[in-house]
């Protein structure tokens, strides 16, 4: 669980120093605003695709081997960022990296899962994504110290060796957990498999997707814009954008970890998973969206900060509980396809968002008119997905309609753990 946070830790600065360094990417380099929208939209553009692939592999393979392979790419596809390079080489490196890390939420908490039982996997997923929320706390203030005393190129060099480090450390004491290979129905029939047609068509996963889509759109402009915002926009210098730059991300922390142990706090005394994860998760990301409709009626320079803070730090509860909410019914060897094509559609707004912004910024009238439209847009798309969430997450309603259409159900059940051989267990047992 360490390691897996601290994976996640140095994961989040690799996304966060694209925008720290933005602006003195863009003089540097002479980008266009929405050239560098073009750039930040790049790191997703195999993002889905690789992780949907990754998916069917950790299907089949060690979810250790999986993340070794992932942290190698991620921290050495940082190192041509220390030299000379355009923007077309930049481009190719976003474009790499988004490819390695697109599977990396989803690899992460399907390793963790390993380890936890369905009851006690709020927390510890909460925990994990804030080794994100953290990683951007601390690496956004000294990142902006060595990008403005040294430059903006060993930001990135600096998170290579960090990444070499973790993989390192990483391949000594990194493991994966016991787990049997089988889910239960409610009336406590193990189901071994179930067709992928039922899995993805049925409405939670849907619901989910559109949820994280929705709250991913922020996400990817918190990574992609917020620093060039406070500075072009609000007037912040770059040393102290750093530091708000923290602020979105410490926000997260402390709600998605709150909120993760006040959803387990519910399951233990009794509530529905549709309530303490679906309804709870759905209406954070709708809280989320109206904080940035109001944007543009904020007066002071740090109303807006707060406004954007709390309407992309609220809507991240929904990562803590869409995992969860989907390994209540998916059998554990189709787990992490699962997570990852969900991962895959959610993460498909960081393809649009930055670019749309970049647009919006480029084309109004001044920047922080531009600044304000993309925020509204923002709000919108979280609102809806946030909505679609608190109605249609329903775990337990997907348990029985895959029991009733007689999903795979063997009379015998193989149960296999790493560690200690296998064991049969009968619907009867």
């Amino acid at each position: 669980m360490a390691l897996l946070f601290l994976f996640m830790f140095i994961n989040s600065a690799d996304k966060v120093v694209f925008g720290l360094a933005g602006v003195p990417m863009m003089n540097e380099l002479g980008l266009s605003p929405k050239q560098f929208g073009l750039v930040g939209s790049s790191f997703f553009a195999l993002f889905s695709l690789s992780a949907v692939v990754t998916g069917f592999v950790v299907n089949r393979v060690e979810a250790r081997r999986a993340l070794t392979v992932i942290a190698l790419i991620s921290a050495l596809i940082q190192f041509p960022m220390l030299g000379s390079i355009g923007f077309a080489g930049m481009l190719a490196c976003r474009v790499v990296l988004g490819a390695a890390e697109g599977p990396v939420s989803p690899v992460a908490q399907h390793a963790a899962y390993k380890w936890f039982p369905n009851e006690q996997r709020t927390l510890p997923a909460a925990v994990i994504n804030q080794g994100a929320a953290i990683g951007a706390i601390a690496a956004a203030p000294a990142l902006s110290w060595v990008i403005e005393r040294i430059s903006w190129h060993w930001a990135f060099g600096l998170l290579g060796f960090v990444g070499l480090v973790w993989v390192a450390v990483w391949l000594v004491l990194g493991g994966d957990g016991r787990e049997p290979v089988a889910i239960a129905d409610a009336a406590g029939r193990p189901v071994a498999r179930v067709p992928y047609r039922a899995l993805l068509s049925c409405p939670t996963l849907i619901a989910v997707c559109i949820a994280e889509f929705s709250a991913f759109w922020g996400l990817s402009l918190l990574v992609a814009w917020f620093t060039p915002f406070l500075v072009e926009g609000l007037g912040y210098s770059q040393y102290a954008a750093g530091w708000i730059t923290a602020l979105p991300w410490a926000l997260a922390s402390v709600v998605v970890v709150g909120m993760g142990w006040f959803s387990q706090v519910l399951l233990a005394g009794g509530v529905s998973t549709r309530a303490a994860r679906g309804v709870l998760g759905g209406g954070c990301v709708v809280l989320g969206g109206i904080a940035l409709l109001l944007i543009p009626l904020a007066g002071a320079a740090w109303t807006k900060v707060a406004l954007v803070a709390l309407g992309i730090a609220v809507p991240a509860v929904i990562y803590g509980m869409g995992n969860p909410i989907l390994g209540e019914f998916t059998p554990p060897p189709q787990r992490a396809a699962v997570l990852t094509i969900k991962h895959a559609i959610a993460a498909l707004s960081g393809v649009l968002a930055p670019f749309t912004m970049g647009t919006l910024v480029q084309n109004a009238a001044s920047p922080i008119d531009g600044y304000k439209y993309g925020f509204v847009v923002c709000g919108m798309v979280t609102i809806a997905g946030g909505v679609v969430g608190m109605l249609f997450l329903r775990p337990a309603a997907e348990i029985k309609r895959f029991a009733a259409a007689g999903a795979e159900r063997p009379t015998a059940v193989q149960i296999s753990y790493a560690d200690q051989g296998s064991i049969t267990a009968t619907p009867q047992s």
